[in-house]
């Protein structure tokens, strides 16, 4: 908890007499060497004084009330209040209930607002929340030992279980709270496990290093692994019955590290509007419903261009046309799709020549890699069908510079590329948690200037945007699931033109935006605006300031 004060707090300290000139002389030198920690958590941890007497009195400077948090008075199981994720997220720690009200002290870091947003996740609970400080130090030890204790069946099986329960737990615990990945990795002293949710990675357990060697055993053993080799591997563990769950292992300094990617199997496809592509029914068929031509998604690794893929062709599958697919690998089987896996045996070129002699209406190419790929995919595109496919670029007008550095030609790419895709995924808030608020002025100050920069419009005094809290549902984090965000280059025939002569992709931009081309950033703005996500989600993902 930030506050003005108009003496640093050293100042303010000697001035009471708690500490002398030297002990703030030998805190500084400290803080030399440890430039993370704090003025009052280097005292308390240099002994310089009484601890006690010490937090009291930066609690009285701050004006909030200081406590040295010990065994004595932490008189509750913090965790029985606030999840483990709060009390990280936040830097606090619930210590003490009575007559309906709870005791929870922060680190004077914390700001108002997310002691506002403990404060009201409690009072959904009943309790009214009075407000410390103590030491962060004392913080970040108690949150350690809760963090041992708060990986349940993980922690009691590492300590009493067989390593075959261990690993299980660890994945089926994954399953549970929606991971996406699972990464076991090896450290200087213990084995970390992290999963990842919506997106961001959060460590859920340690296991103590001497089951390293056991452990990466039986993930060897029961993704189909040679045992021996301590080399980078992939493999697949199909013993459980909703998922199938890829595996890839890589040394590293301090053993060999291993990812898994839980794929559940029959999970329904998400229909394309609900993704949060935007625009109308009409204006997908548009876009999206061609022949000879190509369609490109492009964004990084892990921003949904496969699941995008699947919903676009999902869309268009009907008993009529043909559709055969090409991917590494197969994510998700579609019923009436023909789906091709590349394998170690093949590359995506020499599947795509196969499949141009099995009568394709529609192909869907996981990715154009290299440049033999890409002029395959130019030729079926160029003899009547219609390929769907993936780039790894920043942008939906950046893919045609790509295609160039590729090496194909500018009229080959003028002549079949259609339409161009980019998109990331945000975190879309919590419904069981949210807190509606009004947009600051500086907010509305920042989103006005986007709208304005691209002919945009919005009533912002009008609209409401939300606070995230953090709740069992949603692991403390505040945010549950994610949606797109997309931007759409719809190639028309006057930038097919710029591209045969050429032109730059400042150049194809200029003239896009004059057409109906808009990018990432407005529909993002949008996505804030109808209170699917926040604009602080948005700029950890666009970084717009």
């Amino acid at each position: 908890m930030e506050m003005r004060r108009r003496q640093p707090i050293g100042v303010e300290l000697v001035k009471r007499g708690i500490v002398t000139e030297k002990d703030i002389d030998q805190a500084l030198e400290y803080q030399r060497e440890h430039t993370d920690k704090r003025l009052g958590d280097i005292l308390h941890i240099l002994n310089v004084c009484d601890s006690q007497v010490l937090i009291e009195n930066i609690g009285d400077i701050l004006g909030v009330k200081g406590i040295l948090l010990t065994g004595d008075t932490l008189k509750i199981k913090p965790t029985e209040y606030l999840t483990l994720e709060i009390c990280k997220n936040y830097k606090c720690i619930p210590f003490e209930v009575s007559n309906g009200k709870i005791k929870v002290c922060f680190t004077d870091r914390i700001n108002n607002g997310k002691t506002n947003s403990v404060k009201m996740l409690l009072l959904n609970k009943g309790l009214v929340m009075e407000q410390y400080i103590t030491f962060e130090h004392d913080i970040e030890r108690i949150l350690s030992t809760l963090e041992g204790e708060s990986s349940g069946d993980i922690s009691k099986t590492s300590s009493n279980g067989t390593i075959i329960e261990l690993v299980d737990s660890i994945i089926k615990t994954g399953m549970e709270k929606r991971a996406s990945d699972i990464h076991i990795e090896p450290l200087t002293d213990e084995v970390r496990v992290r999963y990842r949710i919506d997106g961001e990675l959060f460590t859920i357990a340690k296991i103590p290093k001497e089951k390293q060697a056991q452990v990466i055993g039986r993930l060897k053993a029961i993704s189909n692994m040679h045992q021996e080799k301590q080399e980078a591997q992939d493999g697949r563990i199909l013993l459980y019955d909703d998922y199938n769950i890829r595996v890839s292992s890589q040394p590293n300094v301090c053993g060999e590290k291993f990812v898994l990617r839980l794929l559940k199997k029959n999970e329904d496809i998400r229909n394309v509007f609900e993704l949060g592509y935007p625009g109308t029914e009409e204006e997908f068929k548009k876009n999206f419903n061609k022949k000879n031509s190509i369609t490109i998604i492009a964004a990084p690794t892990g921003a949904g261009k496969t699941t995008t893929l699947y919903s676009i062709v999902d869309y268009l599958n009907t008993s009529e046309i043909n559709i055969t697919t090409i991917e590494d690998p197969v994510e998700i089987r579609i019923n009436g799709l023909n789906q091709i896996e590349v394998g170690n045996k093949s590359t995506f070129s020499g599947a795509l020549r196969t499949v141009l002699r099995q009568d394709p209406d529609i192909i869907l190419l996981g990715e154009i890699r290299d440049h033999e790929t890409a002029e395959i995919a130019i030729q079926a595109g160029q003899t009547g069908h219609y390929v769907l496919s993936t780039i790894h670029t920043i942008d939906a007008i950046e893919v045609i510079n790509r295609m160039r550095k590729m090496g194909l030609s500018d009229y080959d790419i003028a002549s079949t590329l259609a339409t161009t895709v980019s998109q990331r995924l945000v975190r879309t808030v919590c419904p069981n948690c949210k807190k509606e608020r009004e947009f600051t002025e500086d907010e509305k100050k920042k989103i006005k200037k986007i709208l304005d920069k691209y002919g945009e419009k919005a009533d912002l005094d009008n609209i409401k945007t939300y606070d995230t809290i953090g709740c069992e549902k949603c692991n403390g984090i505040g945010y549950y699931g994610r949606i797109g965000i997309f931007e759409t280059l719809d190639v028309s025939d006057e930038i097919k033109e710029l591209i045969v002569k050429g032109a730059s992709t400042i150049e194809i931009r200029n003239k896009a935006l004059e057409q109906n081309y808009r990018p990432l950033v407005v529909d993002g703005i949008y996505k804030v605006l109808k209170g699917y996500t926040t604009f602080d989600e948005l700029n950890r993902q666009l970084i717009l300031y």
